[in-house]
């Protein structure tokens, strides 16, 4: 997602940048369980812009990162123009630059002399090979060496617990052949040499490297010489103990100074300390050149180990929530007539393990982190969607979500009791940042309606409820007498998508306080008639092309007109009783221009939905609210448009993202350039991206069930299937799935009819 843009915390604080915004959670110190370098800002070109959201408790990564939005200061409304123009670009400041990472970095500073690195420019991620299995990551680039540059290393809890592990063997470094991820927490690389310059051109020992996100690597040499080999091996190993935000600023500082331990090394500093343990033990460790040696004597066809085992202030390795067996996550499968779709959906699940969290006061309730590397704590808005996307896969993922956002729902009286805070997030060119706790206070009891549909345990669903009543009576509180949810921003506009999410919120939860025996669902039922006969003529905009819905409306009522992607949670209703769908807020005719235009190519780049139409103002294909795709929104106009009959336009929006997705090597990141899409030609990677990302791997999974059009009512103990009847990908069968807590798998065949291969006992078809 996010490429930072370096800044002081202390030179840039933004928490109040355009006056207190009521569901901002400000930070008052470290996270517990972090470090003090946890404190600096990650700035990045995510979700999110004004404030860093506090960590969940006990969680050592920040929990959001930011962007300097032009408009997070002030907002002013667009001027009057023509509803058949264009909305006029807001003048704004022009963001920082950053250069692309050279392929060949420069030479490593050597240990503790060499200067930290003070620079504006961020290495790029979208090359970088990221193992995730938080707490732990390990970046490096494709070359296998970690040289200490940019990104590069082992991390635990958001520090650098390793910097350099540079090999050298026979006095050279392996030329980089080959590497590739293998699992989502694993990186494999291969490299050769010639041990002998008058051997001819083959080369006769090949160097394997696997690295794994536990702080784990093993080095494997193998001998194709036909003769004994004599092969001195050095490994440089250093580390500055920086903390990923101020590695992202430019500040990470020299390399430390290292002493012997044990059979590796180890530093220390005020930040904490990291050892390094090698097995077999070095024949020789030199802690002030920071390397340990060995002498290896390969016969033919011989092979020599060395595992390396990273560790932070003397702690065990690093347990990673997704690769316990207690993980939320079953390995669903999918297979069909297109290849695709087996690797998109492995790989989504993957990711998603990788990102999981524990809420380390309630270790039975688990989350995702919004994505790696610059979103690795709680971010909730993500979360929620994350697991409303893979409710396919159960509900037990939703439900430690619910629970831990539970935990931070404000309760004191005031106009914000009942939220969820979350920080602003850049709205693009057109519009002032908008607020993610409003979006995932909305969210909370449409996720928890939905997982009760999925099978949900009635004790849970009783357990979260109050939470959800009150987020539901926050709505009505802020709503008032009017008809809209207004936006938090002082002055700021009436957003298009707010409202969809709020329409939701209210027809979902009166239904589900409806079906638990509770009060007050009629009066949302009523409000939300109302805000749907306002908003059809409100946020509707006529001209010669057939119309358009609103992107919003200014204070004072003018519509700000441009297209984008928000437009998709338009069609996403939620899910009922009896496998219905809830009522849009615009009508038949409405859904059929909006469906039009998602699927013209001012929207579709062929590879996804753009963020901004490329015909509008301030269109920019990297941007990321303004033009680049945006692989979430793409996935709920995929499944909105599939729901509400309009598979032409959906079908190649599909495509599109299996396509970028195959090219990803099904790693899907958050964003990438909405440039189109031509014959030969490969998605542009946006610099800055999360990948892995939890809304994206989750898109994965909504996509590929969208095919079957799963709709359970487990309380009714029913299953409705409603599957795209164009049968885009042709064949698909799915595997693995769970409905109502047991296993369910679904075929869909090439004329597009789904049939049930395994389901819950007492689990019935319903027409």
């Amino acid at each position: 997602m996010q490429q930072p843009i370096p800044t002081s915390p202390a030179a840039d604080d933004r928490s109040t940048a355009g006056g207190p915004v009521p569901s901002q959670r400000q930070d008052t110190g470290p996270p517990r369980g972090g470090s003090a370098g946890l404190q600096h800002t990650l700035r990045v070109p995510s979700d999110t812009a004004g404030t860093v959201q506090a960590a969940s408790p006990g969680s050592p990564w920040p929990t959001s990162t930011e962007w300097p939005s032009p408009t997070a200061k002030s907002w002013t409304p667009p001027p009057p123009t023509d509803q058949r123009q264009h909305t006029r670009l807001p003048q704004q400041p022009t963001r920082p630059h950053s250069p692309t990472r050279s392929t060949n970095p420069t030479p490593t500073p050597s240990p503790r002399t060499g200067p930290a690195r003070t620079s504006s420019a961020l290495p790029p991620t979208h090359n970088a090979l990221i193992c995730v299995a938080l707490p732990g990551l390990a970046i490096s680039t494709d070359q296998g060496q970690l040289t200490g540059q940019g990104l590069d290393g082992f991390y635990r809890a958001g520090r650098r617990v390793l910097s350099r592990c540079q090999i050298r063997v026979a006095g050279r470094e392996p030329l980089a052949m080959q590497a590739w991820m293998t699992t989502a927490d694993c990186v494999r690389f291969v490299g050769t040499l010639r041990t002998s310059p008058h051997a001819g051109p083959d080369p006769d020992v090949v160097v394997e490297r696997t690295r794994h996100a536990d702080g784990t690597e093993r080095i494997t040499l193998r001998s194709a010489a036909v003769r004994p080999l004599q092969l001195p091996v050095e490994v440089g190993l250093a580390t500055d103990l920086a903390d990923l935000g101020s590695i992202a600023c430019g500040n990470a500082g020299p390399e430390l100074p290292a002493t012997v331990h044990a059979s590796g090394l180890r530093w220390s500093s005020a930040r904490g300390s990291s050892t390094v343990t090698a097995d077999p033990p070095p024949t020789d460790a030199l802690a002030s050149a920071g390397l340990l040696r060995w002498e290896f004597e390969l016969p033919p066809g011989g092979v020599a180990h060395i595992e390396l085992r990273v560790r932070s202030d003397g702690a065990g390795p690093v347990r990673a929530v997704g690769r316990a067996a207690t993980s939320p996550l079953p390995p669903a499968r999918a297979a069909g007539d297109d290849s695709r779709v087996e690797g998109l959906l492995r790989t989504s699940i993957d990711d998603l393990q990788g990102l999981l969290l524990r809420d380390p006061t309630h270790p039975s309730d688990t989350h995702l982190a919004a994505g790696a590397p610059w979103r690795c704590g709680l971010a909730p808005t993500e979360a929620l969607a994350a697991a409303r996307m893979t409710l396919p896969l159960g509900t037990r993922l939703a439900a430690g979500t619910l629970r831990t956002l539970a935990r931070t729902q404000l309760r004191d009286k005031g106009p914000q009791s009942g939220m969820i805070p979350g920080p602003r997030r850049d709205a693009g060119t057109h519009l002032p940042p908008g607020c993610t706790g409003t979006e995932a206070t909305l969210l909370f009891p449409v996720l928890l309606a939905e997982a009760r549909r999925w099978g949900l345990a009635e004790p849970e669903v009783e357990e979260l409820l109050p939470a959800a009543e009150r987020c539901l009576s926050w709505l009505r509180t802020t709503v008032g007498d009017g008809k809209y949810l207004p936006d938090p921003h002082p002055g700021g506009p009436v957003r298009c998508e707010t409202q969809a999410h709020a329409h939701r919120a209210a027809l979902l939860g009166a239904d589900l306080l409806d079906t638990c025996g509770r009060s007050g669902g009629d009066e949302l039922r009523h409000r939300a008639g109302e805000l749907r006969a306002a908003f059809r003529t409100d946020f509707w905009i006529d001209d010669l092309g057939g119309g358009r819905p609103a992107a919003a409306r200014t204070p004072d009522g003018r519509p700000v007109p441009h297209l984008g992607a928000a437009a998709a949670h338009l069609l996403d209703t939620g899910l009922l009783g009896g496998g219905e769908l809830a009522p849009g807020l615009l009508d038949k005719v409405q859904t059929e221009q909006l469906a039009r235009l998602l699927g013209a190519p001012a929207m579709d780049s062929g590879w996804g939905l753009r963020g901004l139409s490329a015909k509008e103002a301030g269109y920019n294909p990297f941007g990321h609210r303004s033009g680049a795709v945006r692989v979430h929104e793409t996935a709920v106009a995929v499944a909105g448009l599939a729901a509400a009959d309009y598979e032409k336009e959906a079908g190649p929006l599909l495509r599109g993202v299996l396509a970028a997705a195959e090219a990803f090597g099904h790693r899907l990141p958050d964003m990438y350039a909405g440039e189109a899409r031509t014959e030969g030609s490969a998605p542009l990677p946006h610099p800055a991206a999360c990948r892995p990302a939890a809304t994206s791997a989750a898109a994965g999974v909504l996509l590929l069930t969208t095919l079957a059009g799963i709709r359970p009512d487990a309380p009714a103990g029913t299953v409705t299937l409603r599957p795209m009847r164009g049968a885009p990908l042709g064949e698909i069968v799915l595997t693995g799935l769970r409905v109502a807590g047991a296993p369910f798998s679904v075929r869909v065949s090439r004329l597009g009819l789904a049939m049930v291969e395994e389901a819950g006992d007492g689990l019935q078809l319903r027409a």
